[in-house]
């Protein structure tokens, strides 16, 4: 695998409710990228985002899985993040190393609970939105009227670069307003037919084509001028002022896909690679001191590690951004944040389960490494030249608490070691060794979270456990 340059990497966070897709849509993206030959599903517990036993046992996502592909000459770091509110630490986490949010909607429900959440996330954190219309084979699909409810929710900024032929079972047509195409496919899926428009369609298609160039216009002063002259752009101007109004969040593309037939899915990726921004493009992050640091390939190095995962047989892998500078294996760094030095093993591109060994990592990318020796989620560690810290990521506080105890009182100590190293891996978790209550008080997102946990420390770490309610401390 070829090394990438700071303004060939994109970063992008897959987003959305609890069964919206995005599980199915990470596995379709790999396989168009030709990552895997071979689909898996969410029901055969075969995909690549989805490996842990808890994950494979519930059918959700618990932990954002990082992957990337190559598509164009450019790297897609792509990072499923996990639907349900109960594990919202992951999606956090992820929009605050990305640069980019594909919110994907549920073709029978339209925006969601979750859908409204995610999107405050965005907010808050100035992230570019593009809008992922899935299961649009779906019976209950209204296309039209989710149109209508996301215009009535985002308003006039959410633009279709795409719509269906038709909803439900029959689905398997598109037409793309930015190339002016319709694409089709066989029921099964496979590759698309690219035709031109059919006249029946004409009308449409002219109209939402329109409201696209106006709207890619706004976002810029040289196209404003020519729409006014010629009421008209090119492909190319198109693409431009969507993505200078990504970067602004002056505009939210609305696209289309079947993700389980991987419908759709190909011509997304053409646009993230064609038109999404790339790490140079974007705002500068702050360290801890609030001075502004460019991700600057020739700058000192210094890397941010975000999150932790502890797999079977391997323990401990510590994924990172690279905030400035590039990384080798190899390379002696000083952790900012407990004063330790340390050198780093092999780097690796991230795949899911999988990891792809690499030479080097530059500024805006993201990677990952093993059996690091005193790094948590949260450090920073430098070169020379750099005494910087990061602490960008803020996480919401619990809303649950249950008291926890193992049932064995000899377990107590394995069990504290257990939610420690959990903590590591989501740190929306919260552990108290309450002295005056003489109970260990967990404080997580909700009850499906809490079973979470549960589940992991018996299956996982062979501890039996029991919930208990806190108690309350009179006085």
């Amino acid at each position: 695998m070829r090394v990438y340059q700071t303004n060939e990497i994109k970063n992008i966070a897959l987003l959305g409710s609890a069964g919206s897709g995005k599980t199915t849509l990470a596995e379709s993206m790999l396989f168009e990228a030709g990552v895997i030959k071979r689909r898996g599903s969410v029901e055969a517990k075969n995909t690549v985002s989805d490996y842990f036993p808890v994950e494979l046992e519930y059918g959700y996502s618990v932990f954002p899985t990082v992957f990337h592909v190559e598509w164009n000459n450019k790297k897609l770091n792509i990072i499923d993040c996990p639907g349900s509110d109960d594990f919202v630490g992951g999606a956090i986490t992820s929009l605050n190393v990305t640069d980019q949010a594909v919110i994907l909607i549920n073709g029978q429900y339209g925006p969601e609970v979750g859908t409204q959440n995610n999107f405050r996330y965005t907010e808050k954190l100035n992230k570019p939105v593009i809008f992922l219309v899935n299961q649009l084979d779906s019976d209950k699909c209204d296309f039209d009227n989710l149109i209508a409810t996301m215009k009535d929710i985002y308003g006039s900024k959410c633009v279709q670069i795409q719509y269906p032929i038709e909803t439900g079972p029959g689905f398997n047509a598109l037409i793309d307003v930015l190339l002016m195409k319709k694409y089709s496919w066989k029921p099964e899926g496979g590759a698309p037919v690219i035709e031109d428009i059919p006249e029946e369609e004409m009308d449409k298609a002219m109209e939402l084509h329109a409201a696209l160039v106006e709207a890619a216009a706004e976002n810029d002063e040289g196209l404003m001028e020519k729409f006014f002259e010629s009421e008209s752009l090119t492909e190319d101007e198109l693409r431009e002022g969507i993505r200078k109004g990504l970067v602004t969040r002056s505009i939210f593309p609305v696209f289309c896909v079947c993700a389980g037939k991987s419908m759709g899915v190909h011509r997304l990726m053409e646009f993230l690679g064609n038109v999404v921004p790339f790490v140079s493009e974007m705002p500068k992050v702050h360290n801890t001191r609030g001075e502004e640091i460019t991700p600057d390939t020739n700058g000192p190095e210094s890397v941010y590690f975000f999150k932790t995962g502890l797999e079977p047989h391997i323990g401990e892998v510590s994924y990172f951004k690279v905030m400035s500078g590039s990384i080798k294996s190899g390379d002696d760094l000083t952790n900012s944040d407990r004063g330790s030095k340390e050198r780093i093993g092999q780097i690796y591109a991230c795949a899911g389960a999988n990891r792809v060994p690499v030479d080097q990592l530059n500024a805006g990318d993201i990677g990952c490494t093993v059996k690091m020796k005193d790094v948590k989620t949260g450090n920073t560690l430098n070169g020379k030249g750099a005494e910087w810290r990061f602490d960008f990521i803020k996480y919401p506080n619990p809303k649950y608490s249950r008291a926890i105890k193992a049932v064995n009182a000899q377990d107590t100590e394995k069990l504290m070691a257990a939610l420690l190293k959990m903590r590591q891996e989501d740190p929306t978790w919260v552990v108290d060794q309450s002295k005056e209550l003489r109970q260990v008080i967990v404080r997580g997102q909700g009850e499906f979270h809490l079973r979470t946990l549960k589940w992991r420390l018996e299956n996982n770490e062979k501890l039996n456990v029991v919930f208990e309610e806190p108690r309350i401390p009179y006085r």
